[in-house]
């Protein structure tokens, strides 16, 4: 009794035409958000987007959607060699229409590939608020650590130092080696303005202002809004809307390039 071989057919382009465009339409959305995520990790935009413990998340998933995407369309060309598919093989769940959940991943993916995400600005700081505290709803210090000198401390370390410790004249006099960008707080007088960094501790959605305010000098002119400044001075107590705080006396302004990272942790 002869053996009956079964062999596939060639392939053709024309079988891809009798794949339901729906189809390329899952494929297409899966290969969009791999490339975006991919995008974001290569030009770091990754950084206004996540705290650095999550990114390889994102580059990890942007990977694995470029190799499904194309796990997926050797899928669709198999099947379609074999005996023709239609639109309703490879079904899966959805709480949406297939059509609406497909393309509403492939349009938000095409609009983060066309416009590119930028850093908060002192105008979101000032709709969220700036503070020079940390709240109890935001990561705290479980211990204060006097080993830095004061002229070393970061902006964000100034701040944490000031939660554990708010004892604004426990810190006068001593020397501010700090950078951020400027935000003109209309709660400031004149010859004041506020530098302040952004904190992310999980991404972009959650980041929130801290910043203390900076006294100008004789001479001294302020900056415009988001223009970053590293702020060099002496700490010093004042009291501004009723409230005795810490300021910075500025002694030297010097303005600088944005960083590559602009939020702080």
């Amino acid at each position: 009794m002869a053996t009956r071989s079964r062999r596939s057919k060639p392939f053709r382009l024309q079988d891809l035409g009798n794949v339901s465009w729906l189809l390329w339409l899952d494929i297409t959305a899966i290969l969009a958000w791999g490339v975006l995520l991919l995008k974001y990790w290569l030009t770091n935009k990754l950084n206004i987007l996540l705290h650095p413990d999550y990114m390889w998340l994102a580059y990890s998933t942007g990977a694995f959607f470029l190799v499904l995407a194309g796990l997926r369309t050797w899928q669709v060309v198999q099947l379609s060699r074999s005996h023709g598919i239609s639109g309703s093989t490879l079904q899966h769940f959805s709480l949406l229409p297939r059509r609406w959940s497909a393309g509403i991943l492939l349009v938000v993916a095409l609009l983060g590939l066309v416009f590119t995400p930028e850093p908060f600005a002192s105008e979101t700081a000032l709709a969220r608020g700036v503070t020079d505290t940390l709240t109890m709803t935001r990561s705290r210090p479980q211990a204060f650590r006097g080993g830095t000198q004061p002229g070393e401390r970061s902006l964000i370390e100034w701040v944490r130092t000031l939660n554990v410790y708010p004892e604004p004249d426990a810190y006068k006099g001593q020397d501010v080696n700090v950078e951020g960008f400027v935000i003109a707080s209309p709660d400031l007088p004149s010859g004041y303005f506020t530098i302040a960094r952004f904190v992310i501790t999980c991404c972009a959605a959650d980041v929130y202002p801290v910043g203390l305010p900076v006294k100008l000098g004789e001479g001294q002119t302020s900056y415009p809004s988001d223009t970053w400044l590293r702020v060099q001075g002496k700490m010093t107590t004042e009291t501004l809307n009723n409230q005795r705080q810490l300021v910075i006396a500025a002694t030297q302004l010097e303005q600088i390039e944005e960083p590559e990272n602009p939020y702080d942790y």
